[in-house]
């Protein structure tokens, strides 16, 4: 029998990952027809299906989750070898892989990953977004990006500067109509657009005043699993959302919603980059990490 090599290891992997093979195919550079033939030979070459495979979805068999769970863990630590080595190399290269939370990835893609990509023109950065909070090192990532306060402790942190802040927001019509909210108990009395987050469960508001701090599950007609169009709800007057200030920041100077409780509303934990500290960095990932210093200290200023 033949033995698989690492790209079709990191292929089984990548569809583990996305969930699609056409999301797999173009994280691995290739079209879909030729990641399926990859995987159709992998699965001739083992005796046994490692997806169910329908028009309409892909999952896992038992003996494909077997197989990444046991193979995933032992591809990171080649794939962390083979940084280590490049890594003698003068000029940093190879892949960046990072994911980040997708108000996370508007705030970094410029100037930070643009102006280190410049830099570095041998090195490949691949950002993926995604809301859900993800295993970094299980999905095959180098770096995730999340604001301070769910950084994993066993991770290495690195902050990226700017403070974050939520904005409890509604259409200036909204207002007119059912008026302002000044505490949190009031926001009963208001129709309020809830978000479902990706593990299933409600967004609970945060808010803080005066050393007091308080989180609600907020009343509601309009239950959303986007955030954008949780803000396009918004816009149209339905009720009241709560959104990461630099989500809305256009919105808001344009006068399409206006701000609400804002005294509720202070600045917390911002951005941080993190990795885990048991790998061996690559030049290209101490290249990247002294630029993303260099970035948090111009977000100070």
């Amino acid at each position: 029998m033949e033995t698989a090599g690492l790209h079709e290891l990191s292929a089984v992997l990548a569809i583990a990952r996305r969930g699609t093979f056409r999301a797999a195919a173009i994280d691995m550079g290739m079209s879909t027809t030729a990641l399926s033939h990859m995987i159709g030979r992998l699965e001739s070459q083992l005796g046994l299906r490692l997806f169910n495979r329908t028009t309409r979805s892909v999952s896992l068999t038992d003996a494909g989750r077997l197989f990444v769970e046991e193979v995933g863990p032992a591809l990171q630590d080649i794939h962390g070898a083979l940084q280590v080595v490049r890594s003698q190399r003068d000029e940093p290269s190879g892949t960046i892989r990072i994911n980040a939370a997708p108000f996370a990835a508007r705030q970094i893609i410029s100037p930070l990953i643009t102006g280190f990509v410049r830099r570095y023109p041998a090195v490949h950065v691949d950002l993926v977004t995604e809301a859900r909070l993800v295993d970094i090192v299980a999905d095959g990532f180098d770096l995730g990006v999340r604001v301070a306060a769910l950084v994993p402790s066993d991770m290495i942190a690195v902050p990226l500067g700017r403070l974050q802040r939520y904005a409890i927001v509604a259409s200036p019509g909204y207002v007119e109509r059912m008026g302002k909210p000044q505490t949190p108990s009031d926001l009963f009395n208001h129709n309020c657009i809830r978000v479902r987050l990706p593990d299933g469960s409600l967004f609970r508001w945060r808010f803080e005043k005066n050393g007091e701090a308080v989180q609600t599950d907020v009343p509601g007609n309009l239950t959303l699993d986007e955030t954008s169009v949780a803000c396009a709800a918004a816009i149209d007057g339905i009720g009241i959302g709560c959104f990461m200030e630099e989500g809305v920041a256009e919105e808001l100077k344009a006068g399409r919603l206006v701000r609400l409780m804002e005294d509720w509303t202070p600045p917390f934990g911002g951005l941080c980059l993190y990795y885990p500290g048991r790998r061996n960095l690559s030049a290209a990932m101490k290249a990247f990490l002294g630029t993303a210093r260099e970035f948090a200290k111009s977000q100070d200023g």
